[in-house]
């Protein structure tokens, strides 16, 4: 079907760039991911179209385009601009693992946290054969972050809940940005919300509106 040829992913960081991604290095990497490869056999041909698919769990792959405008966000952060790279990268929801590669060809180090062990043990099935030595995926409650690798440049996350986690707050570095879903108070609307960690504290900006499914705690494990 042609799914593995780097033209079929050229044309799908062109229809980015043309609905608004300018950021190239964040094309580049859109454009090198094989999409493919972490949607299951059934969807394949709608792989690099721009939706959103499931990827089972009640779970789903996020939108190209939805990747490419928060991985973009992120790039937009202090440390980010003055590196030119994403840093120590803590993601939030694993899912299948496609974010977590694109985030890996961007950064010094990426650790991505999944709280569904099926999840969890099939993102590493599908990174295996291409997994980087700046990744680390771990099986917890990504509500809690993961202080271990604190502090962190950048912090993303794939589902979105009435606040951001306190966790999250206190393990973004100094210069560094997290962007998240987060739903509207009195509403089920869901904004993307970039918080950029100054020396004098946090400054919050909400952007446009998106649909994440529910950020939840606790493992699961079966």
């Amino acid at each position: 079907m042609g799914l593995d040829s780097a033209d079929v992913r050229r044309r799908m960081a062109q229809r980015l760039r043309g609905a608004g991604v300018s950021h190239e290095q964040v094309l580049e990497a859109m454009a090198t991911v094989p999409r493919h490869l972490f949607v299951d056999g059934a969807l394949v041909t709608q792989a690099y179209e721009d939706t959103s698919l499931p990827i089972g769990h009640g779970q789903t792959i996020s939108k190209p385009s939805v990747v490419a405008r928060m991985v973009e966000l992120l790039m937009g952060g202090a440390s980010a601009s003055a590196t030119r790279s994403l840093g120590r990268v803590l993601e939030i929801g694993t899912g299948c693992g496609y974010q977590a590669a694109v985030l890996a060809l961007l950064s010094k180090q990426v650790v991505s946290i999944e709280r569904l062990r099926p999840l969890h043990d099939k993102a590493r099935q599908l990174l295996a054969p291409m997994r980087p030595a700046n990744m680390r995926l771990v099986y917890g409650d990504g509500m809690r972050g993961h202080a271990p690798n604190a502090p962190y440049d950048s912090i993303i996350a794939a589902a979105g809940g009435d606040a951001l986690p306190a966790a999250w707050l206190e393990q973004l570095a100094i210069g560094g940005r997290l962007v998240s879903p987060v739903r509207q108070a009195g509403s089920n609307r869901q904004v993307l919300m970039v918080v950029d960690r100054t020396e004098q504290g946090y400054d919050h900006n909400a952007y446009e509106a998106v649909h994440f499914v529910p950020l939840k705690s606790g493992l699961v494990a079966g």
